[in-house]
Formats: structure tokens, sequence, C-alpha cells
């Protein structure tokens, strides 16, 4: 991948939607990208863990988690599968732990912030669906492009 710059690319394409949210940059992977897998869940992260599992081919795994930052919906484990299996990251409107090894890990990791606990797994969300969060809706398979500036939204690829 080439190395990406958001607002490069969004003075190239001032049809990209920013993301109106104060991400932090968790992952080893400071700059990456590709078309988005949703997940909408709350406290539960059930079908992040089914979803890491699959073949990753250099998407991103976006979720809706509704912002608490009650329950961490991603942890050092499922980080290191989403890695193995091929994910070039994941965008996550919640909270992430295991904050030391995911940071180690080679994967991207945008999240609002930290929480120790570990969600219950109830096999409650939906996947594959238009979510909306900090202003923005994101369908499956539009483009996502994040680094430290923040996280862009496409209709089309921009690199």
């Amino acid at each position: 991948m080439s190395v990406i710059s958001t607002p490069d690319l969004s003075d190239e394409a001032p049809a990209a939607r920013a993301i109106e949210l104060q991400f932090g940059n968790y992952g080893r992977v400071k700059r990456f990208s590709g078309p988005a897998v949703t997940i909408k869940c709350h406290e539960d992260n059930s079908l992040v863990k089914q979803c890491v599992d699959e073949p990753g081919e250099g998407r991103v795994i976006v979720v809706d988690g509704g912002g608490s930052l009650r329950r961490a919906l991603l942890g050092d484990m499922l980080a290191e599968k989403a890695a193995k299996n091929g994910w070039s990251g994941l965008v996550i409107n919640g909270a992430i732990r295991d904050v030391d090894e995911i940071g180690a890990t080679a994967l991207g990791v945008q999240a609002l912030g930290t929480c120790p606990l570990k969600t219950e797994k109830l096999g409650v969300g939906q996947r594959d669906i238009t979510v909306h969060f900090g202003g923005v809706s994101i369908a499956p398979g539009e483009y996502i492009y994040a680094d430290n500036n923040g996280v862009l939204v496409s209709t089309a690829a921009l690199t």
C-alpha cells in the first residue's frame, strides 16, 4: 500500500467524508485503508470475533459500538488474529483494551478510547449494514482511509 495522507486525499477528493470523532491511533500500522466491512454492536464483540476469523483481503472492519467506553470491543487476541488473516485495520466507535500488545501488532486500529473490561458474548449485533456515527454514514464496501489526522470515507477508491 502506498503511503496515504488523509489531508492530501481530502484536498484531492472533496466528496470524501471525514468522521467527526477524535479517534486514537492504537495499532502499529499508523496509516491504513481498504473497503469497509461494517458491524453494529453494543458492548458485545461476538460479530467482531467472527469477522477477524475470516480472510481480510486488505479490508477494514468498521465497528459501530455506539460510542460506549464501558466494554472493550477489541483486545490483543482478536487484533493478532485480524493481522494474521490479512485485515488492513479496524475503526471502532467504542473502546479497546490490551493497548500495549495492540501497539506491537501489525494492524491499523483506531478507537475512541480504552477500557480494561471485556464484553459478554451474546451474539447480539448486525453485520454488513450501513452504520451511522460521527456525522457520517458508512456502507459496506465504501473505502476507508485512516491516519493520525483522522478517518475518511469515500464511495470510490482514492488511491
